[in-house]
């Protein structure tokens, strides 16, 4: 890493100035803050691409320091491979089993809760719908 802090301003790869800090070792800028290049991994997977390879370069720290992100360089970062037909098939078959009733077999358009045991609401609380219904 070529980071070299200047008071609370960072001297980045490319020669350019951003405010920011070192912690460990490691270029950290606030929420919402981070210099242009520079991308989380979820944003990353949203453009396609992946790290390919290369460590962090710096990390963003929010509430507090409680909360943290990576951050990769956009300039490093290569295409993600296509995902096999065999993945996408699995991922359709562990889509539908939690989309679907453990009971009654009806599919939904939404996951069912884990705290029903991946059952629709009329199948989880029949005794509640015997209530309503006298």
């Amino acid at each position: 890493m070529s980071t070299r802090p200047v008071g609370r301003v960072l001297r980045l790869w490319d020669g350019t100035a951003f405010p920011g800090r070192i912690e460990d070792g490691v270029p950290t800028f606030g929420f919402r803050s981070a210099p242009p290049g520079l991308a989380t991994r979820r944003q990353l997977r949203a453009a396609g691409l992946c790290p390919g390879g290369h460590d962090l370069w710096g990390q963003l720290k929010w509430r507090r320091g409680t909360r943290w992100a990576a951050l990769y360089r956009l300039d490093l970062a290569v295409p993600s491979r296509p995902r096999t037909p065999a993945q996408q098939a699995a991922l359709a078959r562990a889509t539908a089993a939690l989309h679907t009733c453990r009971d009654c077999r009806e599919r939904f358009t939404y996951r069912l809760p884990r705290v029903t045991g991946r059952r629709c609401t009329t199948c989880a609380h029949p005794a509640d719908l015997d209530r309503k219904a006298a």
